[in-house]
């Protein structure tokens, strides 16, 4: 509270659940209007809890996809009070420093294998373990899956493609800072996701050109156009991840033709300019709001 009234904030953005109620609280007692950012494809249940933060802490609520505002309109949250604001990302950020040879061989990879990347924190929720279990039924031999991401699951994962038989095909590489060079040296994302709010990963493979093998699900089912720029597949659905692997894997005409497809759809739908411009208007709107 004394930060707020010291930096004398004209409005409160806040991005997680713990934000919401400290910085709510705090915007409140001061009487500066507050809006959230809503990331996340879970239920919000409806009750007493959500009516007070909805209705009386915060003067807006921003959602990443339609998704997620579908999600917030399940749990009783006012339409009127909802914005869909997507995600943004900075293309230019992910240029890569190396060539795509360079980045193979850095990390054993034959230089006309298919690869197939994964970006994403190793948790259930993010499917990794239905990955894995594609690949051992069925995806060409000579396929390399970059797993690239830290998190709880990781040893259990590991585990896992040792069992399946596929360990000398599946990379765990770990926090990566190099995002932009692993996108350059691959030829598809996977994003094979239980939930998923929007799924940045997508939106920076498809900023680079890459196309993307997804669950449909959330914000993703959203990101991502079918046979567009990528290929949607039933969540869980290994036997149709598998199928979806394998036709990319095996056609690079296929490949080139939906990754070229994704930096424009970036650029139109996704770019810093539009959220910025988006979270302007938001601004303004809560401030008027906030003073009548």
């Amino acid at each position: 509270m004394q930060h707020l009234r010291a930096c004398g904030a004209d409005v409160v953005h806040l991005h997680t659940g713990r934000a919401n109620w400290v910085g709510g609280l705090a915007a409140a007692w001061l009487g500066r209007p507050a809006i959230t950012t809503r990331r996340m494809d879970r239920r919000v249940r409806r009750g007493p809890r959500t009516q007070l933060l909805y209705r009386g802490l915060v003067e807006r609520a921003a959602a990443i996809s339609p998704a997620v505002a579908r999600r917030l309109a399940e749990g009783g949250v006012p339409s009127s009070i909802t914005r869909v604001i997507p995600s943004a990302v900075d293309a230019a950020s992910l240029r890569p420093r190396r060539r795509r040879e360079e980045i193979r061989d850095s990390l054993g990879c034959a230089r006309e294998a298919p690869c197939a990347l994964v970006l994403a924190k190793l948790v259930h929720r993010k499917g990794i373990d239905l990955l894995l279990r594609a690949i051992a039924t069925g995806t060409p031999q000579d396929a390399v899956f970059w797993i690239a991401g830290e998190g709880p699951q990781r040893k259990a994962l590991e585990s896992s493609a040792a069992e399946l038989g596929i360990e000398k095909r599946v990379h765990f590489l770990g926090r990566r800072h190099d995002v932009g060079d692993l996108l350059e040296a691959c030829d598809l994302l996977v994003v094979p996701s239980r939930q998923e709010g929007l799924g940045v990963a997508a939106l920076e493979a498809m900023a680079r050109g890459r196309p993307v093998v997804a669950s449909a699900v959330g914000g993703l089912a959203e990101a991502v156009v079918h046979e567009g720029t990528g290929l949607l597949v039933a969540p869980e659905d290994i036997t149709a991840l598998r199928d979806a692997l394998q036709r990319l894997m095996t056609n690079p005409g296929l490949r080139e033709q939906l990754g070229a497809a994704g930096p424009p759809r970036i650029a139109a739908t996704f770019s810093p300019e539009a959220m910025v411009r988006a979270y302007e208007a938001l601004y303004l709107e809560a401030i008027r709001d906030g003073a009548k």
